[in-house]
Parts: structure tokens; sequence; C-alpha cells
């Protein structure tokens, strides 16, 4: 599926099952909250934090795609198209780190 694709299949679920879109600042908080939950399991997970019992159920996929459903949310009220900014944004990293992360020690 094509960024583009994702933008439109979410506006069509908002406007046909959601109803409508949360205003801007309850997405902000309700990505924040979404990002959390990714930030959780990756602390369990991959980190020195550990699972408790309650958390069985818990789907790192899952709750990225929360992420992105936000995030998208949140593109379509804005008018921002995803893929064209994403597209500058990659271009602006090439250009800016084209040999900052070549001549990091660190990453050596």
């Amino acid at each position: 599926m094509e960024i583009k694709e994702a933008q439109h299949l979410v506006d069509n679920w908002i406007k046909t099952t959601g109803v409508r879109y949360f205003n801007e600042l309850t997405n902000t908080a309700m990505l924040m909250e979404e990002v959390g939950e990714v930030a959780r399991i990756m602390a369990r997970q991959y980190g020195e934090q550990s699972f408790k019992a309650s958390d069985t159920e818990v789907n790192l996929a899952d709750e990225m795609a929360d992420v992105l459903f936000v995030l998208i949310c949140l593109a379509n009220q804005t008018g921002i198209d995803l893929t064209d900014a994403l597209e500058k944004n990659m271009q602006k990293k090439s250009i800016r780190d084209a040999e900052r992360h070549q001549n990091n020690e660190k990453l050596k």
C-alpha cells in the first residue's frame, strides 16, 4: 500500500465508521499515548524492564500501526501529503548527513 492510499483509507474510515476526526489537539495527545505504548513494549522486549503478568497480550506491530493511524489522521487534518513530506525529508537528510554518519566514530 502506498502512503497516499493509506491516507485515503484512513480518511474514508474516519468519515464512515469514525463519524469525524477528533480535533488536532486530541489527536496529538492520542499520538503521544500510542508512542508511549510502543516505548513501553520496547523497554520490556529489548530493554531491561520485564513484562508484567498483565502484558501477555502486547503486540508491537499493532501498537506501531496505531501510531501510524493517528499520524495519518493528523496529516489528513492539516493538509499534509505524507508522501511529499517524506520525500522532501529524505532529500534534506541525504544532503545534511551525506558524510556526517560516515565520519561518526561512534558508529564504527
